[in-house]
């Protein structure tokens, strides 16, 4: 996610630069042909035209921000049933023959919110999944379909054995699994965001129509314009482009490009948060980068 508040040129330029030069090139053929052979065109169409392109893309921007900042609530639960289940270790559970349980489950909550991370970006487990977890922990969990959840499943079985063993009482560990279906839920959202993508008429329709106008509009604009075309038409036609390009950028909030979530700083919150609780020294927070994009 960019973080700087300063438009960043280079970057504008590397993303704008050949549909700029593009649309420069066919409004100059335009002015060109008006000036050897004159011809007119209606206006009227042009302009209603360009109305209802704009509110279609409108919408469709819309649509795409609403998921991108679903994404982003649900990571918030996340981070805050995270918290709550690694308090929920470190104050039931007791601190003697149960304190290796109660730092498991608080690692593992690292591993699992990892996991997760690395399946919405469709990157095979890392690091920062395997660390926070044994061998045989690993093994289970990477032999799942869905390593995240199957790391949830371990943490779920790990709560019973405290129960059965009378570490906590039955109302100690309903709480514990309600956070634990708080986890469930959340997930689940994000997958439906990142497994459900805009329906084809979202992002078909809108496509090929801010494209036709670009193409009509150096034609009904060279009459009014005349020599300045190329620069009005082109203006006005990357401001439907890049309209149509928000709507890209924000449709999958789980990407991982520079316009997404920035789900290793959130991992990497939940972490610090976690393995503080347990008095394990912690990294530092993650700072955006030289470009100024948080991931």
């Amino acid at each position: 996610m960019i973080v700087t508040t300063a438009p960043r040129a280079k970057q504008v330029l590397r993303e704008i630069w050949m549909p700029l030069a593009l649309l420069f090139l066919w409004d100059v053929i335009v002015t060109i042909v008006y000036f050897v052979l004159p011809f007119r065109a209606p206006s009227l169409p042009l302009t209603l035209f360009g109305s209802v392109l704009a509110l279609f893309l409108g919408f469709r921007s819309n649509s795409a921000y609403q998921r991108w900042w679903e994404g982003r609530g649900l990571w918030g639960l996340m981070i805050n049933a995270s918290r709550n289940l690694a308090r929920m270790a470190r104050n039931y559970l007791p601190d003697g023959e149960a304190v290796d349980l109660k730092r498991t489950i608080v690692l593992r909550q690292v591993a699992y919110v990892n996991a997760l991370r690395c399946q919405l970006r469709r990157q095979p487990a890392d690091q920062e999944v395997l660390r926070f977890l044994s061998r045989g922990e690993a093994d289970y969990a990477l032999a799942r379909t869905n390593i995240a959840n199957g790391i949830v499943d371990g943490t779920g079985r790990r709560i019973e054995i405290a129960r059965s063993k009378g570490w906590i009482n039955p109302m100690q560990q309903h709480s514990m699994e309600s956070v634990l279906v708080d986890i469930a839920n959340a997930q689940g959202g994000m997958e439906r965001l990142k497994n459900t993508p805009l329906p084809m008429q979202f992002r078909f329709v809108p496509t090929a129509f801010t494209h036709i106008f670009c193409v009509l509009l150096p034609i009904g604009l060279v009459e009014t314009l005349g020599v300045a075309t190329p620069l009005g038409s082109t203006i006005a036609g990357l401001m439907f482009l890049a309209v149509l390009a928000i709507g890209d950028d924000l449709v999958d909030p789980f990407a991982n490009t520079v316009h997404d979530l920035p789900l290793n700083s959130m991992c990497r919150t939940i972490e610090i948060d976690l393995l503080q609780s347990i008095g394990d020294p912690a990294p530092e927070p993650a700072t955006p980068d030289k470009a100024g994009v948080l991931w």
